[in-house]
């Protein structure tokens, strides 16, 4: 990709920055696509870069993340550091003209979001948050049924997101799990929260929130709740979809992800004044094949091809930028003991939507 003469098939020259839980699965990832070539891969921990240097013994090491920034040969950087550090490692990497990809969440405020999308806007440059959920064949699966009108009008969408662990020590549960079900939402619904609501709590470090309790209520009429948690006894991904034709259960951890309900209730025209007659249907349930793959190949695929061929990657900055405004709208809420936050348009709302509508 960094030849003279810019072939679309030379591997994608990526750095990859930060070897703390998700960074390995980076450097895995990106060694295993056809677009990508790691090229480097830089921590301040010497003993972290020689366990990736045992691994993949052709990567070049470096400490120094001017160093990588510095590199010609390097054409994008991918970032696996922590939510603060977000804005200032990705500014300086588009600065030096380098495409960026970065793990959720893109910053840690939306005037630090906004301003990297400026910035990659202005150098011409990629800039892609790595919200990974959009990419998982599950959530792709329900997308489609939304999209195709399958499931009808959307009532409201309930999701449960807990485990024991992992606490973080720099963001809270609403910043470290909250981004995967706001990006989920706002790519199944194509539209940000009008209103956030919310409460929370810190059992174990009273000064940071291990629990949350989110609403969200969208343009459309559609609502959510949304439940986070470091401190339950089991996992639990579970996401219920209720809409006016169908609904649908996705089990991140099932064998059958998605099931689809032909459940609902209608309501037939009164005999006489005031009388109401509702109908309960309880219909089959299906779940259909949803083929197997590993979102985060596919995601960071997603990556090197937005590069290449200069289009919107599915999870684009615009997106990032939405669900940092969401996590925003949450702390908001907390602040006020609850209220009913506002949310008005951006002038990045409007172009959330991918140019590839897969």
């Amino acid at each position: 990709m960094s030849d003279a003469n810019g072939d679309l098939d030379v591997p994608l020259n990526v750095a990859v920055v930060g070897l703390g839980y998700w960074g390995p699965n980076l450097v895995r990832n990106l060694h295993e696509i056809e677009e990508a070539n790691v090229s480097v891969v830089c921590d301040a921990r010497p003993e972290q870069l020689a366990t990736i240097g045992r691994r993949y013994p052709s990567v070049r090491l470096a400490t120094e993340y001017a160093d990588v920034l510095a590199d010609p040969a390097v054409d994008a950087v991918a970032l696996a550091t922590p939510v603060g550090t977000h804005h200032a490692l990705a500014l300086a990497a588009l600065e030096a003209g380098k495409h960026v990809f970065v793990e959720k969440p893109l910053a840690a405020s939306s005037a630090e979001a906004a301003e990297l999308i400026g910035v990659a806007r202005a150098n011409g440059l990629t800039l892609m948050p790595g919200h990974t959920f959009v990419y998982s064949p599950p959530v792709v699966a329900i997308r489609d049924l939304i999209r195709n009108g399958d499931l009808g009008e959307i009532y409201f969408v309930s999701t449960s997101r807990v485990n024991l662990g992992l606490h973080q020590s720099d963001v809270s549960v609403v910043w470290d799990l909250g981004p995967h079900d706001f990006s989920i939402l706002r790519y199944w619904l194509d539209e940000t929260p009008s209103h956030v609501s919310a409460f929370a709590r810190g059992c174990v470090f009273p000064e940071l929130h291990d629990v949350a309790f989110i609403n969200l209520q969208f343009p459309s009429g559609s609502v959510a709740h949304v439940e986070l948690s470091w401190l339950a006894p089991s996992k639990l991904r579970r996401t219920t979809v209720v809409g006016s034709e169908r609904m649908v259960v996705y089990d991140d951890t099932s064998t059958e992800p998605v099931r689809v309900f032909d459940s609902g209730v209608t309501m037939k025209n009164p005999e006489t004044f005031g009388e109401y007659r509702l109908t309960y249907r309880a219909g089959d349930i299906l779940s259909p094949r949803v083929d197997p793959a590993e979102p985060l190949g596919v995601e960071l695929r997603d990556f090197c091809e937005a590069v290449k061929h200069g289009v919107t990657p599915r999870s684009s900055a615009e997106l990032g930028y939405e669900v940092v405004r969401m996590a925003e709208a949450v702390d908001a809420s907390l602040e006020q003991n609850g209220a009913r936050i506002a949310l008005e348009r951006s002038e990045h709302t409007t172009s959330v939507r991918s140019d590839r509508s897969s």
